[in-house]
């Protein structure tokens, strides 16, 4: 038996089998446990990388699979063999691939960084920030080194305002440890984020494509409201004391579409979902909505003190806003008078419905739910156009106020209770 026998096609082979059958039975028909240290990568998906290796054995000809107890899955053995043969190999307390959308913006929160004297360092708010605005885009999750460089180094270099310097090897590490980057094409392990000349070095030497974790950019990509917790926990934490806007518009998500959603495959659709709820699914809702509003109140704190230009058009409040109105709405015109809902949908299947500002923000409004209001373009018209228009807006004031509170009553509140409102 030797573990240097074994080549990429081996291990490929394992990996397709791994696919075919699913992990648990994976495992069980090769007698291992699950990985509690190393995973292997490959395209973006994880494996236990000690189990591949062993079952990898049983496709050299003439030989049978190792079992656990024949061979070591350590640094020094299989992880080694996997790195020598251009593999990715990552610790498992790195590896993001289960963890649910709470759990992601968590590790986003968690964040370790360096301080200086007037706040924390911005390398990994801006890194993480340009990646999530390429995921937005639908831009591809891999990048080559010579590219990230070029792009977070140019960023770091106009909007590291707390002395960074223009590299984006320390974030880059930094993020791939916090388990929300990954790095493939390189060989042998991803060195620690500090220092100087090692991470240059290795970067130089490996030039190895990276990008947020899958299970990180397809939520990033996918779920608005998800996008906007990321982007508000980012700014809040790391620009108390500064304006993220110019860095916001330079990577793309300062954007009306901030919070919207994008149609998710089967393995990407999950708690941030959307659609409108089923009627057995009404605390989800509610769960949902009270959720974009308190994003809409915490944005409108954060922004409270600034010039009012800067407060009255901010899009990233009034996208999340504009969001929580359309679940509110359960794709219904939300005008009690409506004379009939166009039966027609957008490209995209959506209700055709627009939400508008009952009070507009340049008469004192406020980009809050309780505000807004979802209308077809007919009762649209009427409202902005029509002549009873006075006599619609009030009723409409009133019935988004009432829709508001509403909208909190699944979760125990009292019909009544003002929320943010």
């Amino acid at each position: 038996m030797a573990l240097s026998d074994i080549g990429r096609a081996e291990v490929l082979r394992a990996v397709g089998e791994f696919d075919r059958i699913g992990r648990g039975a994976f495992l069980r028909r090769y007698g291992f446990q699950a990985s509690r240290a190393y995973l292997l990568e490959v395209e973006g998906r994880y494996y236990d990388s000690k189990a591949v290796v062993g079952a990898a054995h049983g496709y050299l000809p003439g030989q049978v699979p190792l079992t656990a107890a024949e061979f070591s899955g350590g640094r020094d053995h299989a992880v080694k063999l996997l790195g020598a043969l251009g593999f990715q190999v990552v610790s498992q307390e790195t590896v993001a691939d289960t963890a649910s959308p709470d759990e992601l913006i968590g590790r986003v929160a968690r964040l370790r960084v360096a301080h200086t004297e007037t706040g924390p360092r911005l390398y990994q708010p801006i890194t993480l920030l340009w990646a999530v605005g390429r995921a937005l885009r639908g831009e591809p999750r891999g990048v080559s080194w010579d590219e990230t460089s070029g792009a977070v180094g140019g960023l770091l270099e106009e909007f590291g305002l707390r002395g960074e310097r223009a590299r984006a090897d320390y974030p880059v590490l930094a993020l791939y440890h916090a388990g929300l980057w990954t790095l493939s094409g390189h060989e042998g392990p991803v060195p620690p984020a500090h220092g100087d000349d090692v991470p240059r070095r290795w970067f130089a030497a490996q030039r190895p494509v990276g990008g947020l974790a899958q299970p990180l950019y397809d939520l990033m990509r996918t779920s608005g409201q998800a996008r906007v917790e990321v982007i508000q926990t980012l700014t809040e934490r790391f620009f108390e004391d500064l304006d993220e806007v110019p860095l916001l518009r330079a990577v793309g998500l300062y954007d009306e579409s901030v919070a919207d959603d994008r149609h998710a495959s089967a393995h990407t659709a999950g708690a941030f979902s959307s659609g409108a709820p089923s009627s057995g699914d009404l605390v989800t809702a509610a769960a949902r909505y009270e959720r974009l509003c308190t994003l809409v109140e915490r944005r409108e704190e954060s922004r409270r003190g600034r010039r009012r230009e800067s407060v009255s058009r901010d899009p990233i409040r009034s996208s999340s806003a504009r969001r929580a109105v359309l679940l509110r709405s359960a794709g219904q015109c939300e005008n009690p008078a409506c004379g009939g809902q166009p039966d027609d949908v957008t490209d995209s299947g959506d209700p055709l419905l627009e939400v508008d500002h009952v009070v507009e923000i340049a008469g004192e409004g406020r980009d809050h739910p309780s505000q807004m209001i979802a209308l077809c373009p007919n009762c649209h018209a009427v409202k902005t156009r029509g002549r009873s228009r006075h006599e619609v807006r009030a009723t409409l004031l009133e019935v988004a106020r009432e829709l508001h509170e509403r909208a909190y009553a699944p979760r125990g509140r009292k019909a009544g209770d003002r929320v943010g409102g």
